[in-house]
This record gives C-alpha cells, structure tokens and sequence, in this order.
C-alpha cells in the first residue's frame, strides 16, 4: 500500500488543521492506521492510532482531547483533526498502516511521505 499526508500548513496556537492520508494500492480496510510526528532534533513519537473499522483508537497523552483520529473506508482515507494547536505540535507529520496491529503505538510497516505542520505562537 502507498500512503501520501497532505493538510499540513502553518497556523496561529489555538487554530485548527485537519490532515488527511489516502491509501492507493490496496484497500484501506485491511490495514490499521497510525499517526506520528517528528520535531527537529527530536525523536518521531507516537500521535494517534485507529483499528480497521474505526471502533478503537488510541491517543498520546499529549494530544488527546485535541486531537481526533478517524477514518473513511469507502475513501481509503484517514483523517487527523488536530485542534487547539500548540507551537509543541509543530512537526513533521505522518501516517502509518500496518496489517497486523501487534502493537499500535509503534510497529507499523508501510509509511507516507510527511507533511510539515507548523504552529506560531
């Protein structure tokens, strides 16, 4: 499956940014989802996760209650609604799938290419 991020953008703390991950290649169905980030000099760390159908989801600590992760199936698409930004979100931002889900909030096997979210402050 290829995997490409886009809606990433620049925007003032306490905006919005909804991203979004369209799949190509294979159903989206068959796979599990992730979102990651990663800041200059810093490690990619884990955002958000959700399951085939959408029913679980997991969220970082530092994001949740902000952000909402969630899925269209029917247009191989998952989407990552980030409110009440902070200059700490800013990142590179990207998605993850995987088949298996042996371990949501770090083991994915194919990845998309990024897309910078940056959040002035």
């Amino acid at each position: 499956v290829q995997l490409q991020a886009f809606g990433g953008g620049l925007v003032q703390a306490g905006g919005s940014l909804r991203l979004s991950c369209a799949a190509s290649g294979r159903t989206l169905r068959s796979y599990a989802m992730g979102w990651f980030r990663q800041a200059p000099g810093k490690e990619r760390e884990f955002v958000a996760a959700i399951g085939w159908s959408g029913g679980t989801t997991y969220y970082a600590d530092s994001v949740k209650g902000r952000f909402t992760i969630s899925r269209d199936n029917s247009k191989n698409t998952v989407y990552l609604q980030m409110n009440s930004l902070k200059p700490e979100d800013t990142a590179v931002y990207y998605c993850a799938a995987d088949l298996r889900w042996s371990d949501p909030l770090s083991d994915y096997d194919y990845w998309g290419q990024g897309t910078q979210v940056t959040v002035s402050g």
